[in-house]
């Protein structure tokens, strides 16, 4: 009996010592889940009618901003922190939208470590990203490849097929048209498509978080500047991403530069001829049924280094009418500005040069949604938030710390909610913002 006893205790003491594992190791996955209680995926899909973005029998008007670091900040638990805080930043200027990367190929913190193969540590991370935008009720576009070399880009691509034998050039323009590179890109598409987010268990095309999914940052082919190669590639891959995923908006990613099948009257608003040659023309591109919404960035700094602060107002006026005039009467379709900025490093550059900027696009996008028009939005390139000084890329800000441009980004945000839902709703709904 002592022998029985003493055997009995012994397996007390180890079903204890499992118990105490197993319900640390559950108070530990609760710790991290718990975080993410409040996360529902939003319940409506934006949609499209007419030149209007819609939610819920009303248009949607989109205040957005770009932080495209946020799933290589997500990664590691030092810097996560930095992503509820500037969902929480944008939430409390009622910006909407938010643009952010989802690719990051063969570099450091790489989703996809070689074609096909991806690291779960940084999906993960951005099934994060997905959660903490929509605890924070934003949406996100979710742009899925680069045109520059940054986070990998399209020479990753070309370098993976070079080093495998399958390249057909080694000029980085070939992953428009090589089939292997195509084929390595359908089947990232594939794959984050159809990603199930590890914290709310919905597939990424089934989650209204995602406002749109971007085909290519800023795509260019100076190999073909007749247009022909990216055409084809823009009609190949959005037709492919339609098949998978018939709930998301879908949109290119281009500057907004008219190229040769463009009518001269349009050539001339380029800011200079050189940008006609890219091998992208904004309206052919976008005239694709598959491609919901255009997009376009506006960076005068960059493109009319030479000129003064006067002639950079100036083509920023007619560059902006000019695309929603597009929108309205050729796409009839929404156009968002989703990438404009002013770089501190510009000739003369004062902080009241860049107020201006930015409220001179958002004084016609508001006027465009007072007529029901194509002008639905625009992004502010980039916001940032304390200690990331090493993404300061001279166009970035943290927003309390200018009070005139955080002020000006609430005004927008109210001004739209107005349009939205009313006037005396509107500020209702938004009155931590309108005060």
């Amino acid at each position: 009996m002592a022998v029985s006893n003493g055997f009995f205790y012994h397996i007390l003491a180890f079903t204890s010592c499992v118990a105490f594992i197993y319900f640390s190791f559950r108070d530990f996955k609760d710790d991290f889940k718990s975080h993410f209680l409040d996360y529902k995926p939003q319940v409506r899909f934006v949609e499209i009618n007419g030149t209007q973005f819609v939610l819920d029998g009303k248009p949607f008007y989109v205040n957005g901003w770009n932080s495209y670091w946020l799933m290589d900040q997500a990664v590691d638990e030092s810097t996560r922190p930095r992503v509820n805080a500037i969902f929480r930043t944008g939430a409390q200027m009622g910006l909407t939208v938010c643009r952010t990367w989802a690719f990051n190929d063969g570099t450091y913190n790489a989703l996809q470590i070689s074609p096909g193969l991806f690291d779960e540590r940084v999906f993960q991370a951005l099934d994060r990203v997905i959660a903490e935008a929509g605890r924070h009720g934003i949406r996100l576009i979710l742009s899925l490849a680069n045109n520059l070399d940054a986070y990998g880009g399209k020479s990753q691509y070309v370098k993976w097929a070079w080093e495998d034998g399958v390249g057909l050039s080694s000029s980085n323009d070939s992953f428009f048209f090589d089939p292997s590179i195509k084929r390595y890109f359908k089947s990232y598409l594939k794959t984050v498509l159809t990603r199930r987010n590890h914290i709310s268990g919905v597939q990424y095309k089934d989650d209204p978080t995602i406002f749109a999914w971007e085909l290519m940052n800023e795509p260019r082919c100076t190999e073909d500047s007749s247009g022909r190669t990216l055409q084809n590639w823009i009609e190949e891959m959005s037709k492919y991403t339609k098949s998978i995923d018939q709930n998301h908006l879908l949109t290119v990613g281009l500057e907004g530069f008219y190229g040769p099948k463009s009518p001269p009257e349009k050539l001339n608003i380029n800011p200079g001829e050189w940008y006609g040659m890219l091998g992208a023309d904004f309206i052919r591109n976008n005239k694709i049924p598959t491609i919901d919404f255009a997009s376009v960035h506006v960076y005068p700094d960059s493109w009319l280094v030479l000129a003064d602060i006067t002639e950079k107002e100036n083509f920023v006026s007619k560059w902006v009418k000019s695309h929603i005039e597009d929108g309205d009467n050729i796409l009839k379709k929404p156009v968002l500005f989703t990438e404009f900025g002013l770089s501190s490093n510009a000739n003369g550059f004062d902080h009241s040069h860049r107020l201006l900027f930015y409220k001179s696009i958002f004084d016609t996008i508001y006027e465009s949604a007072k007529k029901n028009g194509a002008g639905s939005g625009a992004f502010v390139w980039q916001l940032i938030v304390e200690g990331m000084e090493v993404f300061h890329d001279s166009f970035a800000f943290i927003p309390e710390s200018i009070p005139s441009l955080h002020s000006l980004l609430k005004e927008q945000s109210c001004r739209l909610a107005t349009l939205r839902y009313g006037s005396n709703l509107g500020r209702q709904i938004f009155k931590n913002v309108c005060e």
